[in-house]
């Protein structure tokens, strides 16, 4: 069985430095505390949060290492996954976490202070008003694929600095992906070997 903690990040992530260990740590006692005030995850899920929310959402570290300066914006972020995992994992990349619901994303703000995350940045905003550019948006379960590409697709930068194309970085269920657009689907199961992501999956769409 899959421990619940955070001992299950450290587990698939073993180079991870003290100080972001420490930040897992604390991770969870945070959201658990925001959870009593505000439904920020299902309230069945917050003993599972290391499994369900962390590590899916650290599943996108398997896939693309940030570089230093790298932009990447969070829309939908709810109750800040990826974003707030991810921006752990990658000190040097810069975060914005973006939802149309002002609690949420107040709460989000106060957890990333709580965490000294200095390379995240909160907004309250729709998708399609960002008005900025990013090497990748993320998003996890926001809306049907083709519908969140219609949002975003005008705030991904043309430069690219990774190992992969700048775009689209999506966390989904199993449901077949009807997109004309480039794509590689990533079963991250082939990540992480637990019964919970056995129908989820990574995409990943380009230009």
């Amino acid at each position: 069985m899959q421990p619940l903690d955070e001992s299950i990040v450290f587990h698939h992530f073993a180079t991870l430095s003290l100080r972001q260990q420490e930040q897992f740590r604390q991770l969870g006692p945070h959201y658990k505390a925001w959870n009593e005030r505000l439904n920020l995850i299902s309230r069945k899920d917050i003993a599972h949060i290391y499994l369900k929310h962390v590590l899916h959402s650290l599943c996108i570290a398997k896939v693309v290492t940030f570089e230093a300066g790298a932009r990447i914006l969070d829309v939908g972020t709810g109750g800040g996954f990826p974003g707030i995992p991810l921006a752990i994992m990658f000190p040097q990349a810069e975060f914005q976490l973006i939802d149309a619901i002002g609690k949420k994303i107040n709460a989000v703000q106060h957890i990333a202070e709580a965490l000294e995350l200095a390379n995240v940045t909160t907004r309250q905003v729709r998708a399609e008003k960002v008005g900025a550019q990013y090497d990748f948006v993320l998003g996890r379960a926001v809306t049907n694929l083709a519908t969140f590409y219609s949002w975003v697709k005008d705030s991904i930068a043309d430069t690219n600095q990774h190992n992969i194309p700048n775009g689209i970085l999506y966390l989904k269920g199993s449901e077949p992906i009807a997109i004309p657009i480039q794509h590689r689907a990533y079963p991250i199961r082939e990540f992480f070997a637990d019964p919970f992501f056995e129908t989820k999956q990574l995409v990943h769409l380009h230009k």
